[in-house]
């Protein structure tokens, strides 16, 4: 028998797996039913509550490291919020309820529910400040990309990994005012942006299936709490992603300070900021390149659900038809 797991091991492997798409199903199913009403902070309230109800069924004594709504005022999951029923192993939890509030309320595309779950201390607790970013897939040498190199610099090398000049390169870039010089630079050496409203986790996960979404690398700055579940998808896959904090005020600072940040400089690697054994579900809430979303017909619901797991390397795309319609709390 030395060869078996310990308890806690298939225990916590139970949980990161279907359980948890449960989770990500029913707060996908909640906010579906808003779709393209303009509601976005109902549609975030009701991911929100369908998402802890179903939580706080789980043999698990989970602590969310990563809570969502604070910059923002909306409904939260809010951080260091205790959820499960604290009969099992303590987990960190990361939660993103309803990523793209204003794509469900607009019925656009890319709108999704999504969480992570590790074993406790894996996850880095970040705050909810931006973050600069840099994202690839797998397939490249490790040091393809680095933070702290130019977006010049970066795509030159991804190009050459890859075998093909940088005009072959498409890059992934949120659309802000912020992001224009990056935008200018970029679009410089011939590459293809293709630029998003909403979507930063998404946006980040496109890069781990170039030959799908047609994306090759994630540039620029995004929420931090968002970069972390990100990063925890990536690193499943073995793709490659760096994240440095902004902390440009004193208040921000202090707020990092006591969440455990004693560096606001550091750059932060992909197995930095999701460590250990970290499972990540996400499900359509509106149809997208990677993710179907919620389909209602008379009798059943239909979801479609990608899970990531770092300790297997694996992706499972679970497209599930759920006839018991009173278990989404359909009810009005």
């Amino acid at each position: 028998m030395a060869d078996a797991k310990p308890e806690k091991s298939i225990l916590i492997e139970r949980i990161l797996t279907l359980e948890l798409v449960r989770v990500t199903e029913r707060a996908a199913v909640a906010a579906a039913r808003l779709r393209g009403r303009g509601q976005e902070k109902a549609a975030d309230q009701a991911a929100v509550d369908a998402m802890r109800r179903e939580l706080n069924t789980l043999p698990i004594d989970g602590t969310v490291v990563i809570g969502e709504g604070e910059r923002d005022e909306a409904p939260m999951l809010f951080i260091g919020e205790r959820v499960g029923n604290g009969t099992g192993p303590k987990v960190d939890i990361a939660v993103d309820p309803l990523e793209g509030t204003t794509l469900c309320a607009k019925d656009m595309p890319g709108s999704i529910a999504v969480m992570a779950m590790a074993e406790g201390g894996s996850l880095l607790a970040a705050p909810d400040v931006y973050m600069n970013k840099i994202a690839i897939g797998p397939g490249y040498p490790k040091g393809t990309v680095d933070l702290d190199r130019t977006p010049e610099e970066n795509i030159r090398s991804l190009a050459k990994a890859k075998g093909v000049e940088p005009k072959d390169i498409t890059a992934l870039i949120l659309d802000r005012p912020r992001h224009e010089e990056l935008i200018r630079r970029v679009r410089a050496l011939g590459c293809s942006i293709r630029l998003i409203t909403d979507g930063d986790i998404m946006g980040v996960i496109f890069t781990s299936m170039p030959r799908r979404t047609g994306v090759d690398i994630y540039l620029g700055v995004g929420a931090a709490p968002e970069g972390v579940i990100a990063a925890g998808a990536l690193r499943c896959i073995g793709g490659q992603m760096q994240g440095r904090l902004i902390l440009d005020t004193e208040e921000k600072r202090e707020r990092a300070k006591k969440m455990g940040v004693t560096d606001p400089e550091k750059k932060y690697n992909v197995d930095e900021l999701a460590r250990g054994d970290v499972v990540v579900a996400a499900t359509g809430v509106t149809d997208g390149a990677l993710l179907n979303g919620v389909k209602f017909g008379p009798d059943i619901i239909e979801t479609d659900t990608l899970v990531y797991r770092s300790a297997t390397g694996t992706v499972r795309r679970i497209q599930a038809e759920h006839r018991n319609r009173a278990k989404f709390h359909l009810e009005s």
